[in-house]
């Protein structure tokens, strides 16, 4: 007896039943499995019983166009399917493996090899074991067969569908279809009637001899899985944002043990904070640029309750004001232009931990009213929300400006300022402390013999009296920035005075004062005053040109000649 060779499509839980079964028919013979997990079970069987093997079914089919009578397709894929009909020779039957009973029914009118009653056996073992939905019909839409999921799925007993007419049940569905028309039909979205069960369905017709003899329909559960679906949609906008903000959300860098002073107003102001950290209160840090009051938000942080928790910094016065608040709260999506997916804000990334706002004087009023509303009622609402979300964050606020001013120009909330000078921590200048710098540069030379490699040993006694004084306008920070340009330069493991002297103003030598300064200099000093009472806002700009009766134009340009850019 000449034997039909067949090809299967899908080495999954239906194609691996499907080869059993047809491994033991002695008129069959299977001249080719393919899946692209080629772990999959039929996969394993074919291995052991000698049979090729493909991951891609285009290539086994053309391999083998010349020896194959049948093509089961075990996969369901529409897009598989598609490709079936466009790339199979005209002399090769395709069945799908959804449609079982049609498979069967080939397979009795070409081989006469099985008893009805195997067949019947075989068919219910194979729609039984599918988590797919199965309902069979005959030619006047008879309903005669539903499987365990359709009942399942649906929550639909089998006496409610068994012998009932289609048309009526189910007048919009995939069978219905086949039945009006003859034709297949893929991917068809409907509700089951009865249920709100959303399914998606393929349908085709059982043809016999050449007539239609009924049709069947195999459909999957989509109601779950568009809700799994946009459960993963939103677990992802969370995750890009939060991988957006993965260098903020790193742990506070600094202790007490990195402020280095024994100025009693300096470690007055470490007693403080440390109070403050231990009482887990709202923290107002003023003092000059350069001062170190990062560092003391950063202290108070790591010595409170809150400090295995996220420390979040934001600089008010680097965001314009019109992104500032977006950046603080977050936003929806489609809360305006561009916004096309949730974004998180700073504050919710702090949640149970401490937001640091530093520059906080140079914030726009209407948006303090907003950071206002947040210490009152512990909760935020992103732009473009409907809902307030909760939240626990530790505020510390830090300014180089005299919020007091401030206040009486018109510039900053008063209720806004009462609410963060819960506890007022002033930092007070290097220049008021100048016995401290011996302590300070031999801290920051062991942090700069790490970052550039070097082995600096000490400061020349020369060199700790030029630094010792100097008045330092911009205090701690430009200590550093001297100290790291001298290390750079250094020839041997001493910083002599030469490092030091030509990077300070003409103002270390105490007679100084009796100088005449070139008028460059005292421009750039008048300048440096004015950003330091004002501030380096664009409307403190505006205001530094008015009271220097230049134009706002004039002063950027003096900024860039004096290389004052950094504080701009």
């Amino acid at each position: 007896m000449k034997s039909i060779k067949v090809l299967i499509i899908g080495a999954g839980k239906g194609g691996s039943s499907i080869l059993r079964f047809f491994l033991k028919q002695k008129a069959i013979r299977i001249v080719g499995v393919s899946d692209i997990n080629l772990n999959a079970p039929a996969i394993k069987i074919a291995l052991e019983n000698n049979i090729p093997v493909f991951s891609d079914f285009k290539k086994m089919l053309f391999e083998k166009r010349n020896e194959t009578d049948v093509i089961i397709e075990a996969t369901g894929l529409l897009s598989v399917q598609e490709e079936l009909k466009r790339l199979k020779p005209n002399r090769v039957s395709v069945l799908e493996a959804e449609a079982a009973s049609l498979m069967m029914t080939i397979i009795e009118e070409n081989l006469h090899l099985y008893k009805v009653k195997e067949t019947e056996e075989l068919l219910q073992t194979i729609l039984n074991s599918a988590q797919e939905g199965i309902q069979v019909v005959d030619k006047d839409g008879k309903i005669v067969y539903i499987n365990k999921a359709f009942t399942n799925i649906t929550k639909i007993p089998p006496e409610e569908r068994i012998n009932k007419s289609v048309f009526q049940v189910s007048p919009d569905g995939a069978l219905c279809e086949v039945l009006r028309t003859g034709k297949p039909v893929f991917g068809k979205p409907n509700i089951v009637k009865g249920s709100n069960i959303e399914v998606v369905s393929n349908a085709s017709p059982i043809i016999v001899n050449g007539k239609i003899t009924g049709a069947v329909v195999i459909f999957r559960d989509v109601t779950d899985m568009k809700r799994i679906l946009k459960k993963l949609n939103e677990r992802e906008e969370l995750i890009k944002n939060l991988k957006g903000s993965i260098n903020n959300l790193t742990a506070a860098k600094y202790t007490f043990d990195d402020l280095i002073g024994e100025n009693p107003v300096f470690k007055e102001s470490i007693s403080i904070a440390k109070k403050a950290a231990e009482a887990d209160t709202t923290v107002l840090l003023t003092g000059e640029s350069g001062t170190g009051k990062e560092l003391f938000a950063h202290a108070i942080h790591n010595y409170s309750f809150r400090k295995n928790k996220p420390f979040i910094r934001i600089n008010c016065a680097a965001i314009p004001p019109n992104l500032l608040e977006s950046e603080l709260f977050g936003y929806e999506k489609g809360a305006f232009t561009g916004a096309i997916e949730r974004k998180i804000g700073k504050f919710e990334l702090a949640d149970g931990g401490t937001i640091f706002l530093d520059e906080i004087g140079d914030m726009d009023t209407n948006l303090q009213a907003k950071i206002l509303r947040v210490l009152q009622e512990k909760e935020i609402e992103r732009l473009g929300g409907s809902k307030p979300v909760r939240i626990n964050v530790r505020v510390i606020a830090a300014t180089n400006r005299n919020l007091i001013d401030m206040i009486r120009q018109g510039n900053f909330r008063e209720d806004l300022f009462y609410r963060l000078n819960v506890l007022n921590i002033s930092i007070p200048p290097l220049r008021e402390r100048i016995n401290d710098i011996p302590k300070l540069a031999e801290r920051i030379m062991m942090k700069l013999n790490q970052k550039s490699g070097k082995k600096i040993v000490r400061i020349s006694n020369d060199a700790l009296k030029s630094l010792m004084a100097y008045s330092w306008p911009g205090n701690v920070r430009e200590l550093e920035n001297v100290l790291e340009r001298a290390i750079t330069l250094a020839d041997s493991d001493v910083i002599d005075d030469n490092l030091i002297r030509p990077y300070l103003k003409p103002d270390i030598h105490k007679n100084d004062e009796e100088d005449i300064l070139p008028l460059d200099e005292v421009e750039k000093r008048v300048i440096e005053s004015a950003l330091k009472k004002y501030g380096t806002s664009l409307p403190a700009k505006k205001k530094i040109a008015e009271k220097l009766n230049i134009s706002l134009a004039t002063l950027y340009n003096k900024l860039k000649k004096y290389r004052l850019n950094y504080k701009i």
